[in-house]
Formats: C-alpha cells, sequence, structure tokens
C-alpha cells in the first residue's frame, strides 16, 4: 500500500516535518501531483447518517485531480469522500469500490459529499459497505470546487474517479490497493471511461475492472440531432440532461460557442443549468420544448465532432473486465444506445458482461445486484 511520502516530490526537512505535524483534518498538499490530498476531514454528520450502520467512518477529502481543456490536461481541484465498513479489515486492508454518481446537477450546491445522499444510493451504496468494501466517491471536477462541471466529460470522470482512489488510500490507511469502479447513469458514463483509461492513466494501481448501470452511450449522435423544429416531448428529464451537456461543454471545448445555437430562451435555460439541481432544473424545464431551446439545428460536423471528442464512449482498449447492466423498462437511456454499445464492443472483443433487467432507470442498480455482487467478489479475490 502506498503511503503520502512515496508519492511526494522531495522536499526539504523542515517542510517535510510541518507536514507530518498537520492536524488530520488541515494536510496541506506538497505538490499538485495527480491524486495528491490537498486536505482531509471528518464528513458532516449529513453526508453519510444514511450510511449508517454499515459505514463507520467518513472523511470528505480535497485532492488534485486532472481535466481536459481543449483536450489537453489540466491540473485542478476536486473533492469527495472516504466510507469506511464496519468491523476488522482484512490483512492486506479493505478492497476499494470507487462509486461513480449518477446526474444531481452541476452547480457547486449538487456536490454529493456536501450533503446527503439519495435514499436509493445510500440503500445501494449500504449494500457494498456490507460486502466489506471501502466507498470511495468523488464528486467529479467543478461540482464544489472551481469552474462549471463539465457533465458527461467521460475522461475528466474517470481522471477524477482514479485520483480519489489515490487520494483515499493516502488518507485511509486502512484501505487495500486493488480496486473496482461502480457506476449509475452518469456514473456509469464515467465507470466505463475509468475502466478504459485506468491502466494508462495510473499504471501502478491495482484495478480489477468496473460495472456499469444504465450508462449513456451513442448520446452524441442524439444530441446532435437537436434543432428548432423539434417538438416537446414532454420529457423534462431528456431537456435537463441536455441543458447539461450545453452548460458544461465550453468546459472541455471552449472553442465551443454554445450561445450561437440557442435561442433567448435557450441562453436562460442553460444559464440556469449551471445552478440548479436535478430537482429543480426538471421543474424549471417543465413544459419547455427541446426545440424552443435553439435558433439552428446542432448538426453541423464542428458541434458534432466537440461533443463526440467530450462523451463518445470508447469501443476498444478495455484491459480489464466490465460489466453493463440495462432496464428494459429505462426511458432515460434507452436500451436500443446500449445495444449498440453492446454490438461494437463485441466487435472488437472487449471483456465485457452486459445483462437486461425488467426495470426503470434508476431500478437497474438493485436489479442488477444479484449478478454484480459476485462479479465484483470475483474480480477482488
Amino acid at each position: 500500500m502506498r503511503g503520502i511520502l512515496v508519492r511526494l516530490p522531495a522536499i526539504g526537512c523542515a517542510l517535510l516535518l510541518a507536514v507530518l505535524a498537520a492536524p488530520a483534518d488541515a494536510v496541506a498538499a506538497a505538490s499538485d501531483t495527480p491524486g495528491t490530498v490537498i486536505s482531509a476531514k471528518p464528513l458532516a454528520e449529513s453526508g453519510w447518517s444514511k450510511l449508517k450502520p454499515e459505514a463507520t467512518a467518513a472523511q470528505h477529502v480535497t485532492y488534485w485531480s486532472t481535466q481536459r481543456v481543449a483536450g489537453r490536461p489540466t491540473t485542478v481541484a476536486v473533492t469527495g469522500a472516504v466510507f469506511r465498513p464496519a468491523g476488522t479489515p482484512p490483512p492486506d486492508g479493505w478492497p476499494v469500490v470507487a462509486w461513480a454518481h449518477g446526474t444531481v446537477g452541476i452547480g457547486d450546491g449538487c456536490a454529493p459529499s456536501a450533503g446527503e445522499r439519495s435514499d436509493r444510493d445510500a440503500a445501494y451504496l449500504k449494500h457494498w459497505l456490507a460486502q466489506g468494501y471501502a466507498v470511495v466517491a468523488t464528486d467529479y471536477a467543478g461540482l464544489g470546487t472551481a469552474g462549471v462541471h463539465a457533465y458527461l466529460d467521460g475522461a475528466t470522470a474517470a481522471y477524477n474517479t482514479v485520483d480519489m482512489v489515490r487520494a483515499a488510500q493516502d488518507v485511509e490507511p486502512s484501505l487495500a490497493d486493488k480496486w473496482v469502479v461502480i457506476g449509475q447513469s452518469q456514473g456509469g458514463h464515467a465507470a466505463l471511461f475509468t475502466t478504459n483509461l485506468a491502466a494508462e492513466y495510473a499504471p501502478e494501481s491495482d484495478f480489477r475492472g468496473g460495472v456499469a448501470t444504465g450508462p449513456p452511450s451513442n448520446l452524441e449522435s442524439v444530441v446532435s440531432l437537436a434543432n428548432p423544429l423539434l417538438p416537446d416531448l414532454q420529457q423534462p428529464g431528456l431537456t435537463t440532461f441536455l441543458a447539461y451537456i450545453l452548460a458544461g461543454l465550453p468546459t472541455a471545448r471552449p472553442d465551443i460557442d454554445v450561445n450561437s445555437y440557442l435561442t433567448e430562451l435557450g441562453r436562460a435555460v442553460v444559464a440556469d443549468a449551471a445552478e440548479l439541481c436535478y430537482p429543480e432544473m426538471v421543474e424549471r424545464v417543465r413544459g419547455v420544448s427541446i426545440g424552443s431551446l435553439f435558433g439552428k439545428p446542432l448538426t453541423d460536423p464542428q458541434f458534432h465532432s466537440a461533443i463526440s471528442s467530450v462523451m463518445k464512449v470508447p469501443v476498444r482498449g478495455y484491459d480489464q473486465p466490465f460489466f453493463i447492466g440495462q432496464g428494459t423498462f429505462d426511458t432515460v437511456v434507452w436500451a436500443p444506445l446500449t445495444a449498440k454499445l453492446a454490438a461494437e464492443l463485441t466487435l472488437n472483443w472487449q471483456p465485457f458482461t452486459v445483462k437486461t433487467y425488467p426495470a426503470d432507470h434508476g431500478g437497474t442498480m438493485a436489479a442488477s445486484l444479484p449478478d454484480t455482487t459476485p462479479y465484483v467478489a470475483k474480480l477482488l479475490r
């Protein structure tokens, strides 16, 4: 297991002693190397009360990670949380589940570590804690930290997930080196990217594989169909997701003038998307048609290329196994899009398993547990 000193650059004795003497709730980072801890402190009671008694300790961590801007890496501060399970850790430490959360919004007030988990997510995380796994959960760049969160920027979310594990293993000495990623919805998208990029981004990491439930894929083609003639689909959740994509895209691709595609109403909706969390945003766009947001279609090649560079799920290059769970009654992530992804992965001989469940989008998490629980146990042996 790596200690924090292994990953710090060479520094003077005085600074070394200062870092060692710093209190646990205020550890100053000695470098901005991705995965380096900036600070750690006990997580507020509201942030983990729903995870008890399966979780017995929780810490709020701020750490350095990587964000893509115009395809180039930049170092940013990211926040997250570490949850320790009950009992005595195994001799080699608690195996780690890196939790990649679903859509909460892109404003700072939406960061999961800053408030309560939903009942659905809490029940799901309690299941993994009860299996004897520590859970580490990134907020993703821009959620609770500087900048606007680039919604569905897969590579950035993957880097944030990997670096959250690195930081957690420094903060909590009872954690093992071996880990998997598990994600739902937006987090399922992040889990796929993490599985694809972890070995390249962190070759020293003992990464074992991933689980993605309800992961959006092929959305770059769907989003590019948006145009002024699109009628009201009576799905405010879909309008919300599109608004989050457009509000966050300039963070990853500042060369794209999103406002140039929008009507006055569209610009107002996208501006609100940068602040409002998911439940409030759904109400904001209720009765607002997607077509009314746009002054011109998103079909031009520049926009499609930009959105693809951010969101497109890789269909090759996976060197660890992963599981995809899809609900047949999912009206958020459509099953035909996941079927297309599965076909492309199969054609490229990727090491994945896909299963469908008679469940809606959120219900796929619990419905898949009889399959994903032994799947993860096997990965973490």
